[in-house]
């Protein structure tokens, strides 16, 4: 099922459309796989809340939101993001280190022949366990796509693989896309990361009853617009929706960007394990030696979890080639993938400094791990979000472009 609206899908041919679609399939036991609060313009809570409607009494649903190493949701994100229609006491929580299974092996061969010899290493494909063993009869996994930092395009079976993935997949894949280049990747499809993806989910997932719902959104304030969505299991559907994606996500600045100042939004950034997007999703469009500052005014640790949040403190954000020498030589690095993958992401590797604005976390903390500092409430006195428009804007005779959300695109000079 493919659904586009001009300018943007209405709730109620949305609602209609889904609810031919699931009368055919009528599942007696569902799961749903929605992102977190992370993904909060992604549309996916809307579209739970409406299947839930849908199905009714008819159906037992589960709700499982794909966390990956993220932070479980709050009550308050719960009734926000699903629109009051789930308990937050019902939510399923994935536990990415002890709630998964294996299914299999994506063999080295096939990694290092996708990857250009970069990666030769087995990757374990493990997911949670509800997957194969909850009986469902209907698995829908609904999410956004959208640029993406390890993948090239998020969702598909990265919701599985990644959102409900745990410690081998999570790490390796990242690993994999920072080892091949986070600028190869990002905005593209068929990337190494992508293809090994494709390879789990032709292998090892094609038993289960798995539907992907994919939406293509923008949000201007606090509208979300979904301009399209794909509904099934065929990888051509994924494939539309990046295509749509890059037609949407995919912003062509014009010239290199001398100062850029990103806003993230409390109820959505609260680490520089998410706030990190305005680095890397930037960095294309950043000229070398520009400046990028971060107004963080909800960010108050490094990682989502404190096991990582223990390790950027210790090594900061100190540039691919260091991360890559010390995952050799400090067991702790190499035995966290994901954490190591993550600092090479968060790092401009010198080519522009990062200066973030915090009231959280401490100028020494900042400092700490290899950022600049900036008290928030003089960064926003002087760059006020509450004014500036996304784009090019004059602020005190001084030309900066201004982002009110890093994770809704992806910034290019080409």
């Amino acid at each position: 099922m493919i659904l586009k609206g001009y300018p943007e899908i209405r709730d109620g041919e949305l609602c209609a459309a889904l609810a031919a679609y699931l009368n055919e399939k009528r599942p007696k036991k569902l799961l749903i796989i929605p992102p977190d609060y992370t993904r909060l313009y992604s549309g996916a809570g809307k579209i739970t809340a409406m299947i839930i409607d849908i199905l009714g009494d008819s159906c037992d649903i589960d709700v499982m939101p794909a966390l990956g190493t993220h932070v479980p949701m709050t009550k308050e994100e719960c009734d926000s993001f699903f629109l009051g229609r789930v308990d937050h006491r019902d939510l399923i929580l994935h536990r990415w280190r002890d709630d998964v299974v294996k299914l299999g092996v994506v063999p080295g061969q096939f990694v290092s022949e996708v990857s250009e010899g970069l990666v030769e290493d087995d990757i374990d494909v493990e997911v949670n366990r509800l997957i194969p063993e909850g009986g469902y009869d209907l698995i829908l996994s609904v999410g956004q796509v959208v640029p993406h930092e390890v993948v090239g395009m998020a969702n598909y079976s990265k919701n599985i693989f990644v959102g409900c993935g745990g410690p081998s997949m999570i790490g390796a894949s990242h690993m994999l896309g920072a080892f091949y280049g986070i600028e190869r990747i990002m905005g593209r499809d068929f990337s190494p990361v992508r293809r090994v993806f494709d390879y789990a989910e032709e292998h090892f997932l094609g038993e289960f009853p798995i539907v992907y719902i994919l939406t293509v959104t923008t949000a201007s304030g606090e509208e979300t617009k979904i301009h399209s969505v794909f509904v099934g299991r065929k990888r051509e559907l994924f494939e539309g929706a990046v295509a749509d994606s890059r037609e949407y996500n995919l912003i062509k600045v014009g010239k290199r960007l001398k100062k850029a100042v990103v806003y993230l939004d409390p109820r959505e950034f609260r680490s520089t394990w998410l706030g990190n997007k305005a680095v890397y999703r930037t960095r294309m469009a950043m000229a070398d030696g520009g400046e990028l500052i971060i107004l963080a005014p909800g960010v108050d640790k490094f990682g989502e979890d404190p096991a990582n949040d223990a390790m950027i403190r210790k090594y900061g954000y100190c540039g691919r080639e260091n991360v890559l020498k010390l995952t050799k030589t400090e067991a702790d690095l190499a035995a966290s993938l994901s954490a190591a993958a993550h600092l090479i992401h968060g790092s401009s590797d010198g080519r522009f400094s990062v200066t973030y604005c915090t009231e959280l976390l401490s100028k020494e903390e900042i400092e700490g791990v290899c950022y600049k500092w900036m008290p928030y409430r003089e960064a926003a006195a002087k760059y006020r979000p509450e004014v500036l428009k996304d784009g090019f804007n004059i602020v005190d005779g001084e030309e900066i472009y201004y982002i009110s959300n890093p994770a809704l695109g992806l910034w290019t000079a080409e």
